[in-house]
């Protein structure tokens, strides 16, 4: 079976409302086969912001203020999960595949996005783990966070991996709604600093290996 083309864009900065709008864009793509579907992975950094999924009623206009007003934007997601923060020193990336050219459960993506981060990880020398709780964990802290949205076997969100991220933004809010645990980076747990720049060529040779795929690269 050949092995489905992903088409990476490396955008830099991208404001978050600019990656939704891409998002849409690309996943809601005209085709008359799955075959059709032209792949993508978007990597990108964002300003900060902080998102929530579908589960948003938990968070009250006063609250979503409170986060406004530290110096971050707030965003509604159609996304799984509870809320979260992007930004600078973090490695986001947006999957938009179409399953039934890889496989078609979400189960089995969210496999191997976990799996993709592990062995990231793993190229550090660091024993990364997943839980009964979302996302991907070094002992206690989170390093990845994963956050998916699928529709007609077609995936947009994605994953956010601390590289040098500033984790003082984290303080403002439970990540992921999950409490009594923290969050970490690869600077943090290797104890010098790790940006998203040198990380990126080992994601996408961790993507590349774990999703089974080739990947094309695309010039902006």
């Amino acid at each position: 079976m050949r092995r489905p083309i992903v088409k990476v864009l490396t955008l830099g900065k991208l404001h978050y409302r600019k990656s939704l709008e891409l998002q849409k864009t690309l996943s809601t793509q005209q085709i008359e086969s799955f075959n059709d579907f032209r792949n993508y992975l978007i990597l990108n950094e964002h300003n900060p912001v902080y998102t929530i999924g579908i589960r948003r009623n938990s968070y009250s206009h006063e609250e979503r203020e409170k986060l406004r007003n530290v110096g971050a934007e707030f965003y509604e997601t159609n996304r799984g999960g509870l809320i979260t923060f992007h930004g600078p020193g973090q490695l986001v990336a947006y999957p938009i595949i179409h399953l039934k050219q890889f496989q078609p459960s979400m189960r089995w993506y969210v496999r191997q996005l976990e799996t993709t981060i592990i062995d990231l990880c793993q190229m550090f020398n660091l024993s990364a783990k997943t839980t009964s709780d979302t996302g991907i964990w070094i002992g206690e802290n989170k390093i990845c966070a994963i956050g998916i949205h699928g529709k007609r076997y077609v995936t947009t969100h994605g994953i956010g991996l601390n590289c040098n991220t500033d984790l003082k933004w984290f303080d403002h809010i439970v990540p992921c709604g999950i409490e009594g645990k923290g969050v970490t980076s690869l600077s943090k747990e290797l104890n010098k600093n790790v940006s998203v720049a040198e990380t990126i060529p080992l994601f996408l040779n961790s993507f590349s290996k774990n999703f089974n795929c080739s990947l094309e690269f695309l010039k902006i």
